[in-house]
C-alpha cells in the first residue's frame, strides 16, 4: 500500500463550473497529472464568482497547498487573490484565462485564442460562400478570451463585404442563455445564414434554438472542441469548432508547478501560448475530451 501523501504535497485545482465539459476536462487533466506525480489534490469550482474564488484561495492557503492551478474568475477581479496566494508563499499556475497583471502568477498558459478564432472564421466564411447574414454570440464580457476571439473572428470576416452581421449578443458562455438569445434573434432576423459562437456551449444552445425553429440550414461554428460539438459535427448539425487543448494545458501547468517547486524556476516565460486546431468533418472522429487521438 502506498504511503499517505503529506499535507505539504497538496495541489489545489480551481476552475469555473464543471457543468461545462471544457472546465471539467481541465480539472480532470490537472488532477490526473498531479496524482501521477505524487501530489494530493483538491478540486473546486468558483462558478465564475470572484468572491467564491477568493474564499477558495483562502482555503488553499489555510490547507498549506504547495501550488494552485487556476482557471480564474475574471482578468481584473482575480489579481488580488493570486497576489494573496503569492504573499502566502503559494505559487499559482494559470490556465485558459490570463489576468491583467504579470509577475503575480508564476505561469499563465493560454490557448492562442486569436489564432484559433482566425481558423474558425476562415472555415465559417468558406462554408457561407463568403456572403450572407450572420449572428455572433459572444462570451462573458469580463473574460479576456471573449474579446480576443471576437476580434479574431472579425479580422477575417470583415474582409468580406457581403458577410453582414445582423446581431451580436453576449450569451455569457451559457447554453441556456444562447438558446434564449438565439430564439429572439431568429424571430427578428429569419433570413440568417450562419452563427459564429465564442464557445461550444453557446454553439450548442444556438443549434437547439435553430432545431426548435426547424432551421437545419444555418451554418454554425463554435470554439473549444467539446465532445458534444464533435458529435454534432459528425451528425451534420455543426460545421466546425476550434480545439483548445484544455486537458494538455492543465497537465502542463502541473508539470511546470512540479519543476518550479523542485528547482525554483519553470525555465520558461510566464506567458505561454498553445496553438489551436480546426475541427470539422475531416478530423472530428479523432477528438476525445479536448484531445486529438489516433
Amino acid at each position: 500500500m502506498a504511503a499517505p501523501t503529506m499535507a505539504q504535497d497538496l495541489v489545489v485545482i480551481i476552475t469555473p463550473s464543471h457543468d461545462n465539459p471544457f472546465f471539467a476536462a481541465e480539472a480532470e487533466g490537472a488532477k490526473a497529472r498531479a496524482e501521477e506525480m505524487g501530489y494530493a489534490t483538491q478540486v473546486y469550482s468558483h462558478d465564475d464568482d470572484a468572491n467564491k474564488q477568493n474564499e477558495l484561495i483562502d482555503s488553499a492557503i489555510a490547507a498549506g497547498a504547495v501550488a494552485i492551478i487556476l482557471d480564474n474568475a475574471g482578468a481584473d477581479a482575480s489579481v488580488a487573490a493570486v497576489q494573496k496566494a503569492k504573499d502566502a508563499g503559494i505559487p499559482s499556475f494559470l490556465i485558459d484565462r490570463e489576468i491583467n497583471a504579470t509577475g503575480v502568477a508564476v505561469a499563465q498558459i493560454v490557448s492562442n485564442n486569436y489564432q484559433g478564432a482566425t481558423l474558425g472564421a476562415e472555415s465559417f466564411v468558406e462554408a457561407m460562400g463568403e456572403a450572407g447574414n450572420y449572428v455572433e454570440l459572444v462570451g462573458k464580457e469580463s473574460d479576456t478570451n471573449a474579446g480576443i476571439r471576437s476580434s479574431g473572428y472579425h479580422d477575417v470576416i470583415d474582409q468580406y463585404p457581403d458577410m453582414v452581421m445582423v446581431a451580436q449578443q453576449s450569451a455569457n458562455w451559457s447554453q441556456t442563455e444562447a438558446f434564449t438569445k438565439m430564439e429572439s434573434i431568429l424571430q427578428a432576423n429569419p433570413d440568417i445564414k450562419g452563427v459564429i459562437a465564442g464557445n461550444d456551449t453557446m454553439a450548442m444552445g444556438a443549434v437547439a434554438a435553430l432545431e426548435a425553429a426547424g432551421r437545419s440550414d444555418v451554418i454554425v461554428v463554435g470554439f473549444d472542441g467539446s465532445n458534444d460539438v464533435r458529435d454534432a459535427i459528425t451528425a451534420g448539425k455543426i460545421h466546425a469548432t476550434v480545439l483548445q487543448p484544455a486537458y494538455r494545458q492543465a497537465q502542463y501547468a502541473v508539470e511546470l508547478a512540479d519543476k518550479y517547486l523542485k528547482e525554483g524556476s519553470t525555465g520558461v516565460d510566464e506567458k505561454i501560448s498553445m496553438d489551436c486546431v480546426l475541427i470539422d468533418e475531416t478530423n472530428a472522429a479523432q477528438l476525445e475530451t479536448f484531445q486529438i487521438k489516433g
